[in-house]
């Protein structure tokens, strides 16, 4: 069993992945805002964190930075899920620290490969 930190201000999105992370039998702690997001990254010590690039407060650019920057998380892999799709998005999000991104809206046959 994983522990898994995601951060992501959407209720629907936050269900699902919920929902899909826990049939897998993995733990999954939440935060709904960057700021809660980095103070559980460095409370919990996740195995994974999956986090919203658009957040309140603090985005996903600036979390990834800060989650980076503490030693005890800066090799967690981060996947980023974003709606961002644009050229140069991916780039600008490998860039503030993430591992990888998923698109939105969230495939559940996908999110689980």
């Amino acid at each position: 069993m994983k522990k898994v930190l995601v951060i992501e201000d959407n209720e629907t999105n936050l269900y699902l992945m919920r929902t899909i992370l826990q049939k897998l039998g993995h733990h999954v702690v939440e935060a709904q805002d960057g700021f809660t997001g980095v103070d559980l990254a460095q409370a919990e010590k996740p195995d994974l964190i999956l986090m919203d690039i658009q957040l309140p407060g603090l985005d996903g650019y600036e979390v990834s930075k800060k989650i980076r920057a503490i030693e005890t998380t800066k090799y967690v892999p981060i996947i980023a899920i974003t709606s961002y799709a644009m050229v140069g998005d991916r780039e600008k999000i490998l860039a503030a620290g993430c591992t990888a991104y998923i698109e939105k809206p969230i495939d559940p046959e996908s999110f689980i490969g």
